[in-house]
């Protein structure tokens, strides 16, 4: 017996229609009102006050189709926790690896970086987006009190 074959072409996926939510809305417009790139749990502690019916599932469930829906950026720090960003602006971030403070980085263009990423590896880049780490002016001057051996300089 010879297998059927389809004479008509696959149909892509359509993205996911989802339902307007407050609680996304609230979510979203307080996290485009800051730029401190909060974890979930500061968000949600951020949160509760105006909505005390709020759980930390529906602030993770919520970031999550945010972050699918490519509105907010899920941002690795320097410790375990996500950290998380609506800023809609092309921008990197700078990670300190003291203090675990995020900062967003702007007017830096990898010139060609997408081209040769294609040329070279036959890959089509969207975006880029860049992520440095190190120490933060504050945590440098810290250090520089501080001393290599933990005593004053």
């Amino acid at each position: 017996m010879i297998p059927r074959v389809n004479a008509a072409p696959p149909r892509t996926a359509r993205p996911r229609r989802r339902n307007r939510s407050l609680q996304r809305e609230r979510l979203l417009a307080w996290l485009r009102g800051t730029d401190s790139h909060p974890t979930a749990a500061e968000i949600h502690a951020a949160l509760a006050p105006s909505a005390p019916r709020l759980s930390i599932a529906t602030v993770y469930r919520n970031l999550e189709v945010l972050v699918a829906d490519g509105r907010v950026d899920a941002v690795a720090g320097a410790g375990p926790a996500l950290r998380y960003d609506a800023n809609p602006m092309p921008h990197h971030h700078f990670v300190c690896e003291r203090c675990g403070q995020i900062r967003d980085v702007y007017g830096l263009r990898p010139r060609n970086l997408a081209r040769r990423l294609a040329r070279e590896q036959g890959l089509r880049a969207r975006r880029v987006r860049l992520d440095f780490y190190g120490r933060c002016p504050d945590c440098l001057q810290a250090q520089d009190t501080i001393g290599p051996a933990g005593g004053p300089n």
